[in-house]
This record gives C-alpha cells, structure tokens and sequence, in this order.
C-alpha cells in the first residue's frame, strides 16, 4: 500500500475573514503539516515493528499553490502539481494495491466525511478505513455520509496511476472546510494532538490488519 501527505503550505490566505491578510502565507499547520506528522510517526512505528506489506510513503510539493480566490482566471489545474508530476512519473517498483491520502487530520472536532472521489474510485478501500475507525470508537468523527467533490492529491494519483486512492480529509458537504483553512489561523495553537492519534491509530491498524 502506499501512504501520501503534502507537506507545503498556501502561498495566499485567500479565505481569511480579513482582506488584508489574503496575500500573506498560511503557516499550514492543519493544512498539510497534520498529514506529514501522522506520516512521520507511522514511519518510525514501521522501522520498529516490521509491516505484513509493503509501505511506501510519498510526501507531495505544491498541492496548495491552486490559482487564490482573488484571481479570475480560470486556469485548469493549478492545484496539486507535486501529485500531477509525480502521477506521470511515479517511483514504486511494484505497483501498490491501493492508497491513503491525508490531508488536514488535525483540527478540532473533525468531520472526516467520505469523498465523492474516494467512494467512486476506491469505494472497498474507503469502507474497510471507515470500518476500522469505527471499531475504535470514533464512528462520531468518520462520518458514514457522502460528502462532495474535493480537488486533493488523490485525484490524480487516481486518474494518472489507477492506485485506487481515498482521502481522510476533515470536510463536510454543509460546514465545508475547518475555519482555519487557508487562513492565518491555521497555526500549531489549533492542533489537536487526540486527533492526530484518532487517524494515525487507524492508518496503523490497516496496515497491520
């Protein structure tokens, strides 16, 4: 199998309550820094307890640099070039079966719904994910409800590499995105850490099921 993160921020806080901030950087802390910790750690775990598959891990550039919401141009695919170069070029040796991407898995209170793009791509794969989070006891935080189409990395490493791919990404189709997202706020000071272990715990367990 094979685990992807981003680990670049937005150039643009485009979404900021505050106009005088939509130029400035977002510290990305939630915003692709979550999925890079959880990766991280899941990393160390495996160097210490041999997996029953194979792993590799991808961490991608430039998900986030997506034309702002202060331009009008209407560019096509401007958001995850990393995922879009590395799909046409990918690295594996062997194929992997299937893919987890995550991406803003450390907010407060998150709503991890399934994704159009998952449920139609890899819908197994997003079942038995779910499943597992449920038997852990956060069934309240993996939503069994199909939320809408979301532009992430996995929509090209489906599309360009047939992996079937699912996102664990914090969105509902009514709230959308958490507040933070691409603003100022999404610092370390909204970070839950119970979060991070709610989806590294369950990375782990299908990965040693």
């Amino acid at each position: 199998m094979i685990l992807f993160a981003h680990w670049d921020s937005r150039p643009f806080a485009d979404h900021d309550p505050n106009p005088e901030n939509h130029r400035k950087p977002v510290m990305g802390a939630n915003d692709g820094a979550s999925g890079v910790a959880v990766l991280l750690e899941i990393a160390r775990q495996l160097q210490q307890h041999e997996p029953p598959v194979g792993i590799d891990i991808v961490f991608f550039d430039a998900e986030d640099y997506g034309e702002p919401a202060f331009e009008k141009s209407n560019k096509r695919d401007t958001w995850c070039l990393g995922a879009q170069y590395w799909g046409k070029k990918p690295h594996y040796k062997i194929k992997p079966k299937y893919g987890i991407l995550l991406d803003m898995v450390g907010g407060r209170n998150p709503e991890f719904g399934m994704d159009r793009v998952s449920f139609q791509m890899a819908p197994d794969i997003l079942t038995k994910v779910w499943n597992v989070a449920r038997n852990l006891g956060y069934g309240s935080y993996f939503l069994n409800k199909q939320t809408g189409y979301i532009i992430d990395d996995h929509v090209y490493v489906n599309a360009l590499t047939g992996i079937p791919t699912i996102n664990i990404i914090d969105y509902n189709t009514e709230r959308g995105f958490p507040e933070t997202w691409h603003t100022v706020n999404d610092t370390p000071e909204n970070i839950d850490i119970r979060t991070l272990e709610m989806v590294g715990r369950t990375v782990m367990y299908v990965v040693y099921m």
